[in-house]
């Protein structure tokens, strides 16, 4: 199936890097809970996580085209090992070290965007992004999931839960070290990078005026970059209800305990790895990726806007997680995938880095917007959520019309 096996060891990576990140999502109220409105506090943490990568993303990216990815695969995993090893006392400053010191080197996976573009052959560039945005999405909801597992087949009484929870990502943290260590390089005879140019990169990743005149100057390298990247940032504000999920089923309507939100989150897993497999195996190099992501994002509104509606029905909240599999989740894959077909092997890492420092800025945004409003009511998110993927939509669907004018055509004559 793959041309080279450093994809799948690559994907093994990026598998367990997530599903440790994720493990813990079920817990986090634990470390929250005897504070008053945990939600805020919640939001803070995730903000701090994604904070940090605005700076790191772009410095690990320059890193990783002067002197490789393998080595920055290396740091990622053993930072995520030593943040994880923070959390064994559950309180709120462990909460707060943990999310500082993992959002340092979180910035790996504009190496992991870099790394797999290096070496997919062309015809194969969307398959193997989009594999690991599934990967992504896989991870992020089978963490919860093998939370429940382990709380579940062990009895784990709720005082105990966190420790526990902990210790298996640190296990798993482990192996990903081992991994990182034994992955084969994919982008050799690196040129090296001076110190100068690494202060000038760090100078610049704080400044975010710089990061959009760097976009701006690369976008006029490779046509249509720049509209791509605002696809993505508004898409990082949308699904912002990620992260914003727990908070609502375990403060809101629905009173999920851990092994509840294990479990919803398991189907949602389950339910995406196979609808993602399959659409971007047989259907993502066959079909018009920009009208997808125009069409996925419109009907995807909806479905946010119906999550804060839901109440107290178990049952149309996985309804509504259904759907979200067959639409907005399957986005992300496509948009980086037309994003890679605008590198070359020069600026591959630093273009990928640009683009995550500024989806960390966007995160650290949307975190602290959903957060202010769950103040009001916890609903209320949803609706912010909502009207980001319309503006994914829109600015799709306006990039659409202008590449089928400035190809002669009228709208209507453009096919697939």
């Amino acid at each position: 199936m793959f041309s080279d096996r450093r994809l799948l060891h690559i994907y093994a990576i990026i598998f367990i890097d997530i599903v440790v990140g994720s493990a813990i999502g079920p817990i986090l109220p634990a470390f929250v809970k005897s504070m008053e409105r945990p939600q805020v506090w919640l939001a803070l943490g995730t903000a701090l996580f994604l904070g940090m990568q605005l700076f790191s993303a772009p410095l690990l990216g320059k890193l990783s085209d002067g002197y490789g990815r393998r080595p920055i695969f290396i740091v990622s995993s053993v930072g995520t090992f030593i943040a994880n090893t923070f959390l064994l006392p559950v309180r709120l400053g462990a909460l707060l070290a943990n999310r500082f010191s993992d959002g340092l080197t979180n910035g790996m996976y504009a190496t992991v965007r870099s790394a797999i573009t290096d070496i997919s052959p062309k015809e194969d560039l969307f398959r193997n992004l989009g594999i690991e945005g599934a990967i992504l999405s896989l991870g992020f909801v089978i963490g919860p999931g093998v939370s429940g597992l382990l709380l579940t087949a062990f009895d784990v009484v709720e005082g105990d839960q966190a420790r526990v929870v902990v210790i298996m990502g640190v296990l798993l943290s482990s192996v990903n070290v081992l991994l990182s260590w034994t992955l084969r390089e994919t982008h050799p005879n690196p040129p090296g990078v001076t110190i100068a140019a690494l202060k000038t990169e760090l100078v610049q990743a704080l400044n975010v005026a710089n990061l959009w005149g760097r976009l701006r100057a690369k976008d006029k390298q490779h046509g249509g970059l720049k509209t791509l990247v605002l696809m993505q940032l508004a898409l990082t504000f949308s699904i912002g209800y990620y992260n914003y999920f727990v908070t609502f089923v375990s403060f809101g309507a629905l009173h999920f305990d851990a092994k509840g939100i294990s479990y919803f989150f398991m189907y949602f897993g389950a339910l995406s790895v196979v609808i993602s497999y399959v659409f971007y195996t047989y259907l993502a190099d066959r079909i018009n990726q920009q009208r997808a992501i125009v069409w996925l994002a419109a009907l995807g509104v909806p479905v946010l806007a119906g999550y804060g509606l839901i109440g107290t029905s178990t049952v149309w909240l996985y309804v509504l997680v259904t759907i979200d599999c067959l639409t907005l989740s399957l986005i992300q894959g496509l948009i980086e995938g037309l994003m890679a077909q605008r590198t070359t092997d020069v600026d591959r890492g630093e273009i990928f880095g640009i683009n995550q420092a500024l989806q960390g800025l966007a995160s650290i945004v949307t975190t602290l917007i959903f957060g202010l409003l769950s103040l009001i009511d916890l609903r209320l998110p949803f609706a912010w959520f909502a009207l980001c993927l319309a503006v994914v939509a829109y600015l799709a669907w306006q990039r659409d019309e202008i590449a089928d004018f400035s190809a002669g055509l009228q709208p209507d004559q453009q096919t697939d």
